[in-house]
């Protein structure tokens, strides 16, 4: 079990509250997506979740210890982090510091590797690849540990099509595995798609948690209907 529960956290910078009071529970199957327009708040919830962040008040607790929860998670910017290294060794590097032997590493590297079509580019230096190319390094590197939590951070903006399906592919069956995913965008089509439920965000404050179907259907609040109209949410 991996569920984690959210108990009235707050975050302030100086006088200014940046998101909260929040409380929320997430179970510990299926790919919750964090909804809301720019500037909600969804980026500062996800880094407080997975400690990035300090909390100016509230909790965030996990089923299992804390010390056993930071290993077991993984977080992915919307930026992509690179190492100055080639894509092997780039995918390599988590299953490195676990100490994984150099067999079984080379093996789940290329396995990887194949499934983000870059086994043919595994000498090349990361950073000098595509950001699409990149940033499926990035989530294939995050994973390759089998985490039972990945955290993403709007992980597909900007891509083309086929890397944006190549990677909520990914994401898919990584799920289907065991790990519990949840992952903001403001890309509804990407949450129709992904969702099992959702958890929306407004004004630094959670509006909504529900099911999809729920949320599709009957949106919670003024915000969120104008969220799921394409109207410019104030």
């Amino acid at each position: 079990m991996f569920p984690l529960r959210v108990s009235d956290i707050q975050i302030n910078i100086k006088s200014k509250r940046l998101i909260g009071p929040i409380n929320l529970q997430i179970e510990q199957n299926g790919i919750s997506i964090l909804l809301g327009a720019n500037g909600s708040g969804k980026t500062t919830l996800l880094e407080a979740l997975h400690g990035l962040r300090k909390l100016s008040a509230g909790k965030v607790e996990w089923a299992i210890s804390h010390t056993l929860a930071a290993k077991e998670q993984t977080f992915v910017f919307q930026s992509p982090i690179m190492l100055r290294r080639t894509v092997s060794e780039n995918l390599a590097f988590p299953l490195k510091v676990r100490q994984i032997s150099k067999s079984v590493a080379n093996a789940e590297v290329m396995m990887w590797a194949k499934k983000i079509g870059l086994e043919h580019k595994m000498k090349q230096q990361a950073v000098l690849l595509s950001g699409g190319e990149m940033q499926a390094i990035a989530v294939a590197r995050a994973l390759i540990t089998k985490p039972k939590m990945l955290f993403l951070d709007e992980p597909t903006a900007s891509l083309d099509g086929a890397t944006k399906k190549t990677i909520e592919d990914i994401l898919i069956s990584a799920s289907n595995d065991g790990t519990k995913i949840m992952m903001s965008t403001h890309d509804l089509g990407q949450a129709k798609r992904l969702a099992k439920d959702i958890v929306f965000m407004h004004n630094g404050i959670v509006e909504a948690h529900c099911s999809k179907e729920k949320f599709l259907t009957e949106p919670p609040s003024k915000a969120a209907k104008q969220f799921l109209a394409g109207d410019i949410v104030l």
